[in-house]
Order: C-alpha cells, then structure tokens, then sequence
C-alpha cells in the first residue's frame, strides 16, 4: 500500500510542476524572430523590451482559427476594460497577406507580429513558448515578468482577474 501511495505521489507531482505557470522566456524564446506588418523581422526580446514597464496581453491566434474568432468579442472587451495594458498579437497564419487581410477583417486593435515558420506551433518559435493550442493568451507585468503563462479562450476569468491584480 505505501508503494502505492509513493507512485501516485509522484505522478501528482509531475503533472502539477509540469503545468506550473513560467515566469521567465527562455533564451531560445527571446531570441524568437518574428515579422511586423512592414515586413521587419523582430526579436522577441526586443518587442517586450519595448513595452517594459507596461502590462502587456500577448494573445497567440490565426485568422483561420474558428476558437480565436469566437474569443475576438472577449477580446475587444477586455481591451475596453484594461486601456492601459498593451495588446500584443502574435499569428500563426501561413501566409503573410492572409495574416494582414485577418487583422483588418476582425478589426484587432493592437500590434502585429508575424510567425514567418510553415510548421506553426511546432516550429522553433512554438516550441520555445510552448505553443500547443490557439488562441492561447500572456501578461506580462510592468516588470518584464510573465504573470500568466498559459490562458486560453475558456480562461477569460482568470485573465481579467490577473489584469486586475495589475493596475
């Protein structure tokens, strides 16, 4: 019975660390090149650097994605709640005018970056984020540090509660 309750132990442990919310990108992340709407390529480091000292939402979608489509409305009300706060949105569209013609159509207010990696989620960038699912959503807090690693479209509660936390 004890070598029961060890083994069932451990694989709680597992499963809880490997859930366990990040709190800093790895380098492999930072180092992450991604395309703006003018067709610059852009760390991913020098995109946060940019913002620090800001709360910063960075949402992960695409504009073929049906679940990020839906969550666009929670989205833009959640940008109305939180004026403050930099909106960052990152896609992993595979062509980059399906990408541009996406943001106009859905209307995102924000800025744009670009995945420029035909394996998407499981390229280089996607890995190093983690990226298993879209839209998938960050904050980042006015210190640079990650203070929700991994929301998606059913987490809005939890994001508006942390952005709370922020202000």
């Amino acid at each position: 019975m004890k070598k029961i309750i060890v083994i069932v132990a451990i694989i709680m442990t597992s499963i809880s660390c490997g859930n366990a919310q990040k709190k800093e990108f790895s380098k492999d992340a930072l180092k992450g090149k991604l395309t703006d709407t003018e067709s610059k390529e852009v760390t991913f480091k020098e995109i946060l650097k940019k913002h620090k000292g800001k709360t910063v939402v960075i949402e992960f979608w695409a504009s073929w994605c049906s679940d990020c489509v839906k969550a666009m409305p929670k989205v833009k009300e959640m940008q109305a709640n939180n004026p403050n706060v930099v909106y960052i949105f990152i896609s992993l569209d595979k062509a980059f005018d399906k990408w541009k013609a996406g943001i106009e159509k859905h209307e995102l207010a924000g800025e744009h970056y670009w995945v420029n990696d035909e394996k998407g989620m499981k390229g280089t960038f996607g890995k190093s984020v983690d990226l298993d699912w879209i839209p998938r959503y960050m904050i980042i807090n006015k210190k640079g540090q990650i203070e929700l690693y991994r929301a998606i479209e059913t987490d809005f509660e939890k994001i508006n509660a942390t952005l709370k936390t922020l202000e």
